[in-house]
């Protein structure tokens, strides 16, 4: 048991899930989120639904602000982490764990916290939040069986780490802050683009267009390998497969819903790491295209 409060900064699907499920387990937990959000957990708590781990009604105290002191896991989007950072500067945080999406995010949560280990972890599981106006709790769904969680070998004893162990999440080690993020990555990039740019689930998908499909994975893979993390077209198509045939990405959810979502985050940092190396993304530019266009199209019928 932490002797202060756990902090969760983001009350959305993830954060929602993540404080919910440390609650149950018996740690005290604060969700820090923007001012309507915070006031409609503290009025009405979380209901989370799941297909694997149960029902429950979670009682959740929120606040605006970032404790000094506290232990903090970072759990918003990657268009919410300059809040974040905002939100973490001058609190000295005894523990910092970051589940975003994507690879720029740590050196903006560096930059706001110099001395603090800002650890890179991330989190695997198909979880969506809906509101519920201002008259009662939002709900967090998660989907299917997967929940893991990945942190790298330096954190496996840290005090958050052992508090995530207590809940149902599957805590696993990974190398280094950078090969637990391109390890998500490499899969995440591929799964997230293909759905949003076809509107499907990722069976159809990933066999929408051969062609397309194995020049994607062939450009992220290559750009996983020169980032340390060794990678096939063949065991991106291996993992893309072996998810459930009606999976879909919360990219794809924002993008439906005329959101910009994470594209940059997760397709764009791939593009910009393969630059680095001098990794041509032919493919990758002409997913993304597609994607910005039809976002495009949604804002001019709107």
């Amino acid at each position: 048991m932490a002797e202060t409060p756990i902090v969760v900064l983001g009350g959305g699907a993830i954060g929602g899930l993540v404080a919910a499920m440390l609650q149950q387990a018996g740690h005290d937990v604060v969700v820090v989120a923007r001012e309507k959000t915070a006031q409609q957990i503290t009025d009405h708590g979380l209901d989370v639904q799941t297909d694997e781990f149960g029902t429950w009604h979670a009682p959740l105290a929120a606040t605006t602000a970032v404790p000094h002191g506290a232990s903090v896991i970072v759990a918003v989007k990657s268009e919410g982490v300059h809040d974040a950072a905002r939100l973490l500067t001058g609190t000295a945080p005894t523990a910092v764990i970051s589940l975003l999406n994507g690879l720029d995010h740590l050196v903006t949560l560096r930059a706001a916290l110099p001395g603090v280990r800002v650890i890179g972890a991330t989190i695997a599981g198909e979880t969506l939040r809906t509101g519920a106006g201002d008259f009662g709790p939002a709900r967090i769904r998660h989907r299917g069986t997967l929940l893991r969680t990945v942190v790298p070998d330096d954190a496996a004893h840290l005090s958050l780490v052992t508090a995530l162990r207590d809940t149902p999440i599957e805590v696993l080690t990974g190398g280094t802050d950078a090969e637990v993020l391109w390890k998500k990555l490499r899969f995440l990039a591929p799964l997230a683009l293909l759905t949003t740019a076809w509107g499907s689930g990722i069976g159809d998908a990933l066999t929408r267009d051969p062609a397309l499909t194995t020049g994607l994975l062939t450009e992220i893979a290559a750009t996983a390998t020169a980032e340390d993390v060794p990678t096939t077209a063949e065991d991106l198509h291996g993992i893309l497969a072996g998810f459930p045939a009606p999976m879909r990405s919360s990219l794809q959810a924002d993008i439906e819903a005329g959101l910009p979502g994470e594209l940059d985050a997760i397709g764009g940092a791939v593009g910009r790491r393969a630059a680095t190396h001098g990794i041509a993304t032919p493919v990758l530019d002409t997913v993304i295209a597609k994607i910005r266009a039809g976002l495009s199209d949604a804002d001019h019928t709107s």
